[in-house]
């Protein structure tokens, strides 16, 4: 038995399965916890009834120093250490008497930046999943191991007193920073666990001065690094998966003085309506080792990926060497480009243009995109999403603190930046049309090689944007958005109404000290 049970406070535990292999946690997941295996080998599991994040059930121990660093409010909710210490007691009693798996795993890609985590789990599946979205260590590595961070993951858990301590409701996630350790009750969703850790990489790496983000990144053949920020929706997974250029990473990445890292070892995407023919490579993942979340299949294990009964967050977890083109070690050198991806519903925003660094740090700290009619209940026309940083959710600190190191770092290695609207043109959501993939691709292509540079460029009106008037495989009618209108006067109207979203999301900023007024780079009015 692996020695951690005086040190982890548990009590009466009965085996630890510690760094279990794929193969026996699947059956463990099998014979113990209903899960199937689909006819193409993947594990098949249901989550409970969250099939989600609890975003609103997101705590941080309110105590110092990290309270001087953290920007509280509803991203980042503060509890007393008194509270903090009931849900551990609680997680610590569901946890003891109990089966546990105990898997460690490092969080980075770059051994001098990455963290070393331990999670403690009942769940096999949930082990499963740990192994596929982390980095797995060696077995040397193995030998020696000390987390950095614990991870106590009571999900048979909930917490009764809930309203009592004025919670949002009876599950919690919730982190002790000065204690280097946290606790997720009342929730399945493994995500909750990805997502956790994350939000603590965005925490350390900034104040040790490394950029953190929720971006997807590639490399071409000359290794020529690509960074890709979106939300949901804006293509990030789909242009960052390239034939012609290595993958390091779909999701997570760091920026430190060598260069990009994954902070993860594998993959989770959504597969609601995946289809083999238009993103095969995360079809062709699906395979023994990875994991489907929420799906619905027929006695043959066959998944019918339109089914959305179970929820529309329908997910996929695979080993990163699940896809075959990916980058060596998921490390690659300084970016050459930075794409911001804004899915513009009303269609007002150019398919491609070339940022300043200030206009970059504008953008990034905008971190806009749309909602349309579909995508979410209640939603009947477009809807303009701003999330700071491209990942707001995921933020400990403030967002001017990741723009003001990504302007550093933009200057230091002179990257160029671009804002990429993959929404659309002609007009908005309901009137125009999608921008075509060939144009899209045509844009980041044109980026990646270089020849967006040799193109002459115009500015445009009240946004200010610089434009290639030509490019490469792109229609040109379409590069500049007002040209694609019919009605030059309703396109002035959106681009104006739009205009007035940006400045009155961003004066949220304007109260906090800046060495750079950030509004001087964006649309004017």
């Amino acid at each position: 038995m692996l020695d951690i049970t005086n040190s982890l406070g548990l009590k009466n535990v009965g085996k630890i399965y510690r760094n279990l292999d794929i193969d026996t946690l699947i059956d463990h997941a099998v014979q113990n916890e209903g899960a199937k295996i689909s006819s193409t080998g993947a594990l098949m599991i249901d989550t409970g009834i969250f099939t989600g994040r609890s975003p609103k059930d997101k705590y941080f121990v309110e105590q110092d120093p990290s309270k001087k660093y953290i920007s509280w409010g509803d991203i980042n909710q503060p509890i007393s250490k008194e509270i903090y210490d009931n849900l551990r007691v609680q997680s610590i009693d569901q946890l003891s008497g109990k089966d546990l798996y105990v898997t460690d795993v490092f969080s980075g890609s770059s051994a001098s930046s990455r963290k070393s985590i331990r999670i403690i789990t009942e769940i096999a599946w949930q082990s499963h999943f740990i192994q596929n979205m982390f980095i797995r260590p060696t077995k040397e590595e193995l030998e020696n191991f000390t987390p950095d961070f614990t991870l106590y993951n009571a999900c048979k858990t909930v917490n009764p007193n809930w309203k009592e301590q004025n919670l949002h409701s009876e599950v919690f996630v919730a982190f002790n920073v000065e204690d280097n350790e946290a606790v997720i009750g009342g929730t399945w969703y493994a995500g909750e666990i990805k997502k956790g850790i994350f939000s603590m990489m965005n925490y350390w790496l900034p104040l040790d001065g490394k950029m953190a983000m929720h971006c997807s990144a590639n490399v071409g053949k000359d290794g020529d690094t690509a960074l890709f920020f979106g939300l949901s929706g804006t293509g990030k997974t789909t242009l960052s998966t390239d034939p012609n250029r290595a993958l390091i990473g779909d999701d997570e990445h760091g920026w430190d003085d060598d260069g990009v890292f994954n902070f993860e070892g594998g993959c989770y995407a959504k597969v609601i309506n995946l289809d083999a023919s238009s993103e095969p490579e995360i079809f062709g993942a699906i395979k023994k080792g990875a994991i489907l979340e929420n799906i619905v299949a027929n006695e043959d294990g066959e998944v019918d990926f339109t089914n959305g009964s179970k929820t529309e967050n329908t997910r996929v977890s695979y080993p990163i060497d699940h896809i075959q083109n990916i980058q060596p070690n998921s490390i690659a050198g300084h970016p050459t480009n930075i794409i911001f991806l804004s899915a513009d519903a009303f269609g007002v925003l150019p398919p491609v243009s070339k940022l300043t660094k200030e206009q970059a740090m504008y953008y990034f700290l905008s971190g806009y995109t749309a909602k349309v009619a579909g995508t979410e209940r209640g939603i009947t026309e477009p809807v303009a999403t701003f999330s700071a940083c491209f990942g707001e959710a995921f933020l400990p600190l403030h967002p001017t603190d990741y723009a003001k190191l990504l302007g550093e770092k933009i200057d230091k290695h002179n990257v160029n930046v671009y804002l990429v609207n993959t929404g659309w043109t002609g007009g908005a959501y309901g009137t125009g049309s999608r921008m075509s993939i060939k144009n899209t691709r045509a844009c980041i292509n044109g980026i990646l090689d270089g020849k967006i540079n040799k193109s002459e460029f115009s500015t445009t009106p009240i946004f200010n944007l610089s434009i290639p008037k030509t490019l490469d495989g792109v229609d040109t009618e379409v590069l500049n958005p007002r040209n694609t209108w019919e009605d030059k006067a309703a396109y002035d109207k959106a681009a104006k109404e739009l205009a007035s979203m940006y400045i009155e999301n961003f004066k949220k900023y304007l109260t906090t000290n800046s060495d750079f007024n950030f509004t001087s780079a964006g649309p004017q009015l």
